[in-house]
């Protein structure tokens, strides 16, 4: 998409096999990879590298999802040459010295020492276990504490050459450059990746069945619950009613069922709110609340009777056509950066959505009707909730605990 307001350019791009790529007993793999890429390439170790990047204000960041390896790239106009031509080198001849794997290793190992204390991250990583079992997709993307010190160079190498090809490569461009100049940019950038990827097979999979809950024990001051279940693919015809009745229950902020029942009137958490979560070969819900160790039976009670009660009523029209319209318009709003426009575009590459979807999505979901978002209420969560409770057993509620200020964590990995 050309857009001259500014001479910017912004590009998005995604290689299909993120963190199911990797080695069935090496998870975070491609993580290393994405925080790798940029720390010396070719001809530049990592000084140089980053000095030519900082000297023309290019900013360009890689990171992983379960399914895809992504990156992004953003640039003035006039510096677009030497941006995309960093961005080839770093895709096509990575060095990986070794001091630079052992610095991101670190990194991301006290990133995860961190983690495994933080109840919200125990949670999360605890109901993917659950809901995917011996699924790739039950395993986190950054990999474990066990997993990290394994990773060898070899293997880094490894899920370059698996993944990063032009088969599986999806682009989006947006900013201040017309279509001839963009193709020769991509040609340059792109054109000697391997032509097909040797990515493995991953196998569709369905989220375990509710009800199931898990509690696990530790001493913090606040009950993180995390909650979800099967949910509805992004190419199902029930996934824009699924997507605006979850908006309804969970995803409204301040105006959801949940926030407006759990806390604004029983005062039993700060925050809760879901979300839908499609991947490539699944899909699911996903939500998240903390609350006083006290009062976590309550809040788990009456999550669970916001979810059963909106599943067998289904919403009200009046809900139905306020959600029809936030959603309409939070999606305009978001598009206010031209990273941010590229990001959805390339989205709708991923989900394999039209190329003039922008025209349409507002009649998809004007055409949602309240039969249809009955339908999806049920479907979603007809059978109950996968829950995973951590903190203190409520026996340990009145026993004050101390916590100890720890080191700051350090950042994530781009």
């Amino acid at each position: 998409m050309q857009d001259s307001t500014v001479p910017v350019i912004s590009m998005e791009y995604a290689f299909t096999g993120g963190a199911t790529q990797d080695p069935a007993q090496r998870p975070g793999v491609g993580h290393m990879v994405s925080g790798l890429l940029k720390e010396g390439s070719g001809e530049f170790d990592f000084k140089t590298f980053h000095q030519r990047l900082d000297r023309r204000a290019i900013e360009m960041h890689f990171h992983v999802t379960h399914d895809h390896f992504r990156g992004a790239l953003r640039t003035m106009k006039d510096n677009a040459d030497e941006a995309f031509e960093l961005l080839r080198m770093a895709l096509t001849s990575p060095r990986f010295d070794a001091s630079d794997v052992e610095r991101i290793r670190a990194i991301v190992l006290a990133r995860l020492r961190h983690e495994s204390t933080d109840p919200s991250s125990l949670g999360h990583r605890k109901f993917l276990e659950v809901a995917f079992g011996d699924h790739p997709y039950a395993r986190l993307a950054e990999g474990s504490l066990e997993s990290v010190p394994k990773i060898e160079v070899a293997d880094l190498k490894g899920y370059v050459r698996r993944v990063i090809a032009k088969d599986t490569l999806k682009i989006a461009v947006v900013g201040d450059v017309d279509a001839g100049v963009v193709c020769k940019l991509l040609d340059n950038t792109f054109g000697s990746l391997p032509s097909n990827a040797e990515a493995m097979p991953v196998a569709e999979v369905i989220a375990a069945k509710p009800p199931q809950r898990v509690f696990i024990r530790l001493d913090v001051p606040q009950t993180i619950v995390t909650f979800g279940g099967p949910a509805v693919r992004r190419n199902e015809p029930d996934f824009m009613p699924a997507y605006i009745v979850n908006h309804i229950l969970g995803g409204g902020g301040l105006t959801s069922r949940l926030f407006r029942e759990v806390r604004e009137k029983r005062g039993l958490a700060y925050s809760v709110g879901e979300r839908l979560v499609w991947l490539d070969h699944s899909a699911m819900f996903l939500g998240k609340s903390g609350t006083s160790t006290d009062r976590a039976g309550e809040t788990v009670e009456e999550i669970e009777k916001q979810v059963r009660h909106i599943a067998e009523e289904g919403p009200t029209q009046q809900e139905l056509d306020d959600a029809k319209s936030y959603v309409k318009g939070s999606q305009l709003v978001a598009l206010n950066t031209s990273s941010k426009l590229a990001r959805t575009l390339l989205q709708h590459q991923l989900d394999k959505l039209p190329i003039d979807y922008f025209e349409k999505q507002n009649a998809v979901i004007d055409g949602v009707t309240l039969e249809d978002a009955k339908r999806a209420a049920q479907r979603l969560w007809g059978q109950g909730l996968l829950t995973v409770i951590v903190g203190r057993s409520p026996k340990d509620a009145a026993q004050p605990i101390t916590v100890p200020l720890g080191p700051t964590p350090p950042p994530g990995l781009d």
